[in-house]
């Protein structure tokens, strides 16, 4: 009688191949097998066929009326229709090989979130783990991802880019080692970040702001911008007791850095835990007031109301008046100068102590 061995193959052979076998070894007749498990015929013409998978059930009677065991015939039945899935997979991962063109594979690759490889099916399969989908497909109905295909910044924005780098945050995020979240610790942690904006060493300057949120609870993930995101920042919670600023550095000026964190900081500090914000683009009015009110708690936060419109009322905007203003409020200068050539009292081709990070990060 035959024995009963692992079948481990890339060969899809219907178990009734093996059942075969054994009626043959045991010198009975598909017929008679009926009889004495009470089936049908055709039933076990199909079973052998292939055709009709092998139930617990039907397992339970071969075992009884042949003597193999059940747990035998369950596995020789479950690899078979694991390797028919496989196969079908495979021609559905092919179909999919055409929208690997939306996605930044190359960027994602130099930061190690998926396989370096040219093979397109392997880019398929790399990208579906990276998201955690089993298709493609499936990214722009994901509740992680949706906020990336709302975006409307510019026509030419990839929606899949832009899903890409969220993706990437919460990777980053997911392994960030933090305090549980305290809404009071950040609110205390303003004054400590401000005078960090002195730092104008970059590399030095993100170790000091991620050390000073972690302990607040909050994750800086910092990424690169991928083609075509069109984006500086997000926040989004893991969940309640782990927040996420989310950068990508794409702007090199000191004081854009500067302002878009407190932005982050202040979607964290005023607004619903179940949104993910991410800058430029979405044209919800709920979304532009919250916009809104983030511009107003990063630009309060950097620099206080009545202080700075007692800088304004004095009309001088040297590069000596800045300095001391800055001084004077203990922020960086570049800082002030940024916010008055956003309010249009300073040329934009003027630069008073701005500063371009140059970042390695």
């Amino acid at each position: 009688m035959m024995t009963e061995t692992a079948f481990i193959s890339d060969l899809a052979i219907p178990p009734g191949e093996y059942l075969e076998e054994v009626l043959e070894d045991v010198d009975i007749s598909q017929a008679e097998l009926a009889r004495r498990m009470g089936r049908p015929p055709q039933a076990i013409n199909e079973i052998v066929k292939g055709e009709k998978a092998i139930t617990p059930e039907t397992a339970l009677q071969l075992e009884q009326v042949l003597g193999v065991s059940a747990q035998f015939w369950s596995k020789l039945e479950t690899e078979y229709r694991l390797i028919l899935a496989k196969k079908q997979q495979l021609e559905e991962i092919k179909t999919e090989e055409n929208l690997l063109c939306k996605f930044p594979y190359l960027e994602l690759s130099k930061l190690n979130l998926v396989k370096k490889t040219s093979d397109k099916l392997k880019k398929v399969i790399s990208l579906r783990v990276f998201f955690g989908v089993s298709s493609l497909n499936n990214i722009r109905t994901v509740k992680e991802f949706a906020p990336a295909f709302r975006q409307h910044e510019k026509n030419t924005v990839s929606h899949e880019s832009l899903a890409s780098w969220l993706r990437a945050g919460h990777r980053m995020a997911d392994d960030a080692d933090v305090e549980l979240f305290c809404k009071e610790k950040l609110k205390f942690s303003i004054a400590k970040l401000r005078a960090l904006t002195n730092i104008v060493e970059p590399n030095e300057l993100i170790k000091e702001i991620k050390k000073v949120l972690a302990e607040c609870g909050v994750v800086l993930a910092l990424a690169p911008t991928f083609p075509r995101s069109y984006t500086t920042g997000a926040t989004f919670w893991l969940n309640n007791n782990k927040a996420v600023i989310m950068m990508s550095l794409r702007g090199a000026w000191s004081d854009i850095f500067w302002f878009s964190l407190f932005h982050e900081i202040g979607h964290i500090l005023l607004h619903d835990k179940r949104v993910t914000f991410l800058e430029n683009g979405k044209l919800d009015p709920q979304y532009q007031k919250q916009e809104k009110e983030a511009d107003t708690f990063a630009q309060t936060a950097l620099i206080p109301v009545t202080d700075y419109n007692i800088f304004l009322s004095n009309s001088d905007f040297s590069s000596n008046a800045i300095k001391a203003f800055a001084d004077t409020i203990g922020i960086f200068p570049g800082i002030i100068t940024g916010r008055l050539q956003h309010d249009r009292k300073l040329l934009h081709t003027i630069h008073y102590h701005r500063v371009r990070y140059k970042w390695n990060v």
